[in-house]
């Protein structure tokens, strides 16, 4: 894990923290900005998908429609052949009506015979001398295939113009040597079969027959009738209905084709890419014009915030250095909140330090005082003790137990900052480090946080007292019991001021006699203690049960008093 952390840190150099601003916008700008050239190219591939389909669909429109014209021929070529003109062999009458029918149009009707020799033809007047037909094949194919069929684009020799012929074979029933009937229409005229008027600028569309050759055009690349269009574009042309990609003069073509249905006949749509692609370079464009504008202002903004952070760190940085050099500072203002907050923090603990470095004199004082009192007590009770015996072990025993009492005392002063303990704690406190517990003692108060004085000497008579107790009172049997109980004791007149009356009653142990003699647990209980607080003591030996009261200004036991 040290040496990945070490890696890692290493990937940071050190640098301004406009440096890593600037970085971080880059960072955040980049991966956004390549997603979404990500998203435009998926919809490029999309949208170029979507122009195969519909170059498709354009190329299947015209198709269609020069299915359906070829089907009217179809029919027209029908209803020709069913004249009674012509099964009369009335050829001038059949002349005659047949040309008043189609003067509107650009259809002509020829009878001819399988070698191409014309018998008849609308586009002439009747009894002109008739030239060959310039595509006798078509009738010989429409002869062997016994079916109407499609000729390709062809120059007519009549109409001296392109022309497309549909054929039909006439039955063996026919007579003055007719063997077709041929529906000529010369090719411009589908010109508007082919044309499209959604298509783009730039693109063409044709029909092409069934030898590769043009029979009418539009658009951009419009080619004259009869050019035959080249082998790589019939190579290109698989199925009936589809789209292709070639390249030409180095760029990129889109064709369209369908087949006219039955027939041999394409329907072609075609025309460069980039036409359609117009308005994704100017997408692009935009992307990218956008991209470093925006870039150039999000880099603005994080100079101006790098500015800003800056001077922020500045000022902080001033700040703690004169928190350094111990002075109490106020908060600066700057236009970063974060930083605001750490100049406010840096001010409280400007403020925190200074009470801190007053509350440690203060505390070093209270020490030195405390340390004196704690002596001259130690000093008055070893002086006490070393007069009642002469046994060495007996005083060390002594000694150590009041010592570990008091020190009690004062380890917990000092985990309050001597502050005062409350009294219940005292009392569980000093019985605890000499009866192991506090199971058969019971007491009673209300809550009182006394002072440091007052741990101190309380601690010494409910030190004395349990000693006592343990070795000659109640606590000596198990079936002892002991009550320790304080109340307060409201002034009878206005001038007094509130008193405290401590209790130690003890029960149920063995018949109390008054002892002989005096020695330093008696003085600690009786006089030290009156005059420690400033009240008075008394002591009752009854042979039921020691009973030791105290009663003392309440002052001299609350916290925050004069110890």
């Amino acid at each position: 894990m040290n040496r990945v952390g070490r890696l890692f840190a290493g990937l940071f150099p050190t640098a301004s923290i406009g440096s890593y601003l600037a970085a971080m916008v880059v960072l955040a700008t980049v991966p956004l900005l390549a997603f979404v050239a990500f998203l435009l190219l998926q919809l490029e591939r999309s949208q170029f998908q979507t122009m195969r389909t519909d170059v498709a669909d354009d190329a299947q429109a015209i198709s269609r429609a020069v299915e359906r014209k070829i089907a009217d021929m179809e029919t027209t070529l029908a209803l020709v052949a069913n004249s009674v003109e012509l099964q009369q062999g009335d050829l001038q009458a059949f002349h005659a009506r047949v040309g008043d029918s189609l003067r509107e149009s650009s259809l002509y009707v020829m009878l001819a015979r399988r070698d191409g020799v014309q018998i008849l033809n609308t586009r002439m007047p009747w009894g002109a001398t008739l030239k060959p037909m310039a595509n006798p094949g078509s009738v010989m194919a429409a002869l062997r295939s016994g079916k109407v069929e499609l000729s390709s684009v062809f120059f007519g020799a009549t109409s001296e113009r392109w022309v497309v012929n549909l054929t039909m074979p006439v039955t063996a029933q026919a007579s003055d040597g007719i063997d077709a009937i041929v529906l000529t229409q010369d090719a411009a005229s589908l010109a508007s079969l082919a044309a499209r008027q959604a298509l783009p600028s730039g693109w063409s569309s044709a029909l092409v027959d069934g030898d590769g050759r043009i029979v009418v055009s539009n658009g951009a690349e419009n080619q004259p009738s009869g050019t035959e269009i080249e082998q790589s574009w019939r190579d290109l042309m698989y199925g009936s209905n589809s789209s292709a990609v070639f390249y030409q003069d180095g760029r990129q073509y889109l064709m369209g084709y369908a087949k006219v249905a039955d027939w041999p006949w394409r329907a072609l749509v075609w025309g460069p890419v980039d036409s359609l692609k117009g308005s994704f370079i100017t997408l692009w464009q935009s992307l990218l014009i956008g991209s470093l504008v925006l870039l150039t202002l999000l880099l603005g903004i994080v100079l101006v915030a790098a500015h800003h952070l800056r001077s922020a760190i500045r000022r902080i940085d001033l700040m703690a250095e004169r928190i350094g050099h111990g002075e109490i500072v106020s908060p600066e203002r700057t236009k970063i909140v974060e930083a605001n907050q750490v100049a406010v923090a840096l001010s409280n603990a400007s403020f925190d330090r200074a009470e801190a470095e007053e509350r440690i004199h203060f505390i070093l004082q209270e020490l030195v005082h405390r340390t004196k009192n704690i002596l001259s007590l130690v000093q008055a009770m070893m002086r006490q003790l070393a007069r009642g015996t002469d046994d060495v072990e007996e005083f060390q025993r002594a000694v150590s137990g009041r010592l570990a009492g008091l020190a009690q005392s004062i380890e917990a002063l000092a985990k309050q900052q001597w502050g005062g303990i409350p009294l219940s704690s005292l009392v569980d406190l000093q019985m605890t480090t000499v009866t192991g517990s506090v199971d058969r003692i019971h007491r009673r108060g209300p809550d009182l946080l006394v002072n440091a004085n007052a741990v101190q000497n309380l601690g010494l008579v409910f030190h004395e007292l349990a000693t006592n107790s343990v070795k000659y009172g109640a606590l000596s049997v198990l079936e002892g019991r002991l009550r320790i109980e304080w109340e307060v004791l409201e002034p009878e007149t206005p001038d007094e001021e509130p008193r405290l009356r401590l209790q130690w009653i003890e029960q149920c142990g063995p018949p109390v006699t008054k002892p002989s003699r005096r020695g330093f647990g008696s003085t600690v209980i009786d006089r030290h203690a009156a005059s420690a607080f400033g009240g008075d003591v008394t002591i009752d030996f009854d042979p039921a049960g020691l009973r030791w009261t105290l009663v003392a200004p309440l002052s001299s036991f609350l916290a925050g008093s004069t110890d």
